[in-house]
């Protein structure tokens, strides 16, 4: 039933889907429960793929809830996950604020008898009196929009609850978590077939703007979303749309409508019976109006910079041209955070650029409080590269108990990871091969992360087409990565690369039981057979392996490899 489900599916499912598929799949039937982040940019597929896991628990006999953040999001889904499994033994039900409290009542009773499978619903689902027969898999879809106690409640409906987050801009604290580790993390980069980025810009607001925007889409059959965040005077932004375009067909949509007059304006602007939305954000998740290929968003200084990507991303849906363009007041007004969002959100307009939108947010507001319920901040004690780095040792300490314990100076056990390179050879990427100094930044972040060998060689192809032959020097800046790996795993806190010799610093002291050890032996060995070009010497209560003659990174390798 499971192929059979997949196969119905419309479209051809992207490299990147298939790949986050298996490996929800994979999560899912492992021992232990599921904590995965879908990150994927809005309309990559992101839905299908937990349809399809949704469908999965199902088939084993668990329960799903599918938790969102808007009434109307969660009517859209209850219609697509019924239009996809309405041939599978499947039953789907919805609580949001347009149902009755006598339905509510009637949907959480069948839920309890277990006669309803999945379950989809706003923060309702997080009410008390909900409770699951068999609950198995939970689906968090627009992540960002939940705050930290409401995902620890949810933890709490059952400890052993697979869970499954989607997001196109997951804020910085979850971001951190997967990029730390603590999450596993599944990215879908692969656009749709014949999308084009959507054309993004930034204009004082200006009512000639708005006026040939709104007439050129409606001149081409296409609809237009207006963006306008203030209840107090949304009407009479819409009188001005109306006003500057009489033709339009203009509709006023905001959460605080009547659940049924709000649901009536979305599906006849759906339909095409409008051709202007003038709404609040209540728009930004998760609707799917192919036909909406222009946005214009009002104020746009005082929007969040996942909340700005996700009301572009309502255009742009089908293989036309869209345009997003971002009002403000003035820009001498701007502060200089609402200056960096404006600027990355235009930056980053291709397609699929959520996830760098994320990282970049995450670059401006920090990472926030890991162990705390602060989404956002900075670690500004101890400087956030320093944090990183006990925070990395203590996490890859609890992935790895059996890794060789190595006893430090002051006898406090750490396992050791990393090893520092210091080196007076020329290993950089040159000023002539790299020109943009901010590009230059972001490719040694990328580099220093790399710890793999296929990870580098996919580096060097990057480098190669985005840049050209590679010269000397970045070569060699590629080959510190296996010193430095070679380095760990011999137990070095440090590499010295200077004057044409290498020198080693063990990080065991002295009278640690590394020197009784199989690595230690092959060193020795090592240097009985090149003596006297390598020597071992004692300094400060630890060894250290010196190497004569040694002027480039590639033979620094070359030497450690014989060890």
């Amino acid at each position: 039933m499971q192929n059979e489900l997949e196969a119905s599916f419309i479209y051809e499912d992207t490299p990147d889907q298939v790949k986050s598929l298996n490996e929800v799949k994979n999560d899912m039937e492992s021992q232990h429960p599921m904590d995965r982040l879908i990150c994927g940019d809005v309309g990559f597929g992101k839905t299908e793929i937990a349809i399809r896991a949704a469908f999965k628990a199902v088939a084993d006999s668990k329960q799903v809830a599918v938790l969102v953040p808007t009434t109307v999001l969660a009517l859209q889904h209850y219609t697509t996950f019924s239009e996809r499994l309405s041939n599978m033994p499947c039953t789907v039900e919805y609580v949001n604020r347009f149902k009755t409290a006598k339905q509510i009542k009637e949907t959480l009773k069948k839920l309890k008898e277990g006669s309803i499978d999945i379950i989809i619903g706003t923060h309702r689902l997080l009410s008390k009196d909900v409770e699951f027969k068999d609950l198995g898999l939970l689906v968090i879809d627009e992540e960002q929009k939940f705050g930290v106690a409401a995902k620890e409640k949810l933890r709490e409906i059952k400890y052993d609850v697979d869970t499954l987050t989607m997001s196109a801009t997951p804020i910085p604290r979850t971001l951190q978590f997967s990029l730390m580790g603590a999450r596993d993390i599944s990215v879908i980069t692969t656009p749709p077939p014949n999308r084009y980025p959507i054309q993004t810009e930034v204009h004082l607001f200006d009512e000639e703007l708005i006026r040939d925007a709104v007439s050129y889409e409606i001149s081409r059959g296409g609809q237009v979303f207006f963006v306008h965040n203030k209840i107090q005077n949304i009407y009479e932004v819409a009188g001005l749309v109306q006003r500057l375009v009489p033709d339009a067909r203009v509709a006023v949509g905001h959460g605080q409508m009547d659940g049924t007059q709000l649901e009536e304006i979305m599906l006849k602007f759906l339909a095409g019976d409008y051709d202007v939305l003038v709404s609040t954000t209540i728009v930004e998740s998760g609707l799917d109006v192919t036909n909406a290929n222009t946005m214009i968003i009002n104020d746009a200084q005082n929007f969040a910079l996942n909340v700005l990507h996700q009301l572009r991303g309502r255009v742009g849906r089908n293989n036309k041209k869209a345009f997003c363009y971002m009002l403000v007041r003035s820009f001498e007004e701007l502060n200089e955070q609402a200056r960096k969002r404006l600027q990355a959100i235009e930056d980053f307009s291709d397609i699929g650029s959520g996830l760098q939108i994320a990282m970049r947010d995450l670059d401006i507001r920090g990472a926030g409080d890991i162990l705390g319920a602060d989404q956002s901040g900075f670690i500004s004690e101890i400087g956030f590269e320093m944090y990183q780095k006990i925070l990395n040792e203590a996490i890859l300490e609890l992935h790895d108990v059996d890794h060789l314990e190595v006893e430090m100076a002051d006898n406090s056990a750490l396992l050791l990871r990393d090893c520092l390179l210091e080196t007076d050879v020329r290993a950089m990427l040159p000023n002539d091969y790299v020109s943009s100094v901010s590009e230059r930044m972001s490719l040694y972040k990328e580099l220093q992360n790399m710890k793999k060998e296929e990870e580098v060689e996919a580096f060097r192809v990057k480098l190669a087409d985005m840049f050209g032959p590679l010269p000397e020097e970045a070569q060699e800046l590629l080959r510190t990565i296996p010193l430095r790996r070679k380095g760990a795993e011999m137990n070095l806190e440090k590499i010295s690369l200077k004057n044409n010799k290498l020198m080693a610093y063990f990080a065991p002291s002295i009278n640690s039981p590394f020197y009784e050890s199989e690595m230690f032996t092959r060193v020795l060995t090592f240097m009985q057979k090149n003596h006297p070009k390598v020597q071992i010497q004692e300094h400060n209560q630890k060894a250290v392996l010196t190497i004569h003659g040694v002027p480039t990174v590639k033979s620094a390798v070359h030497w450690l490899n014989q060890i």
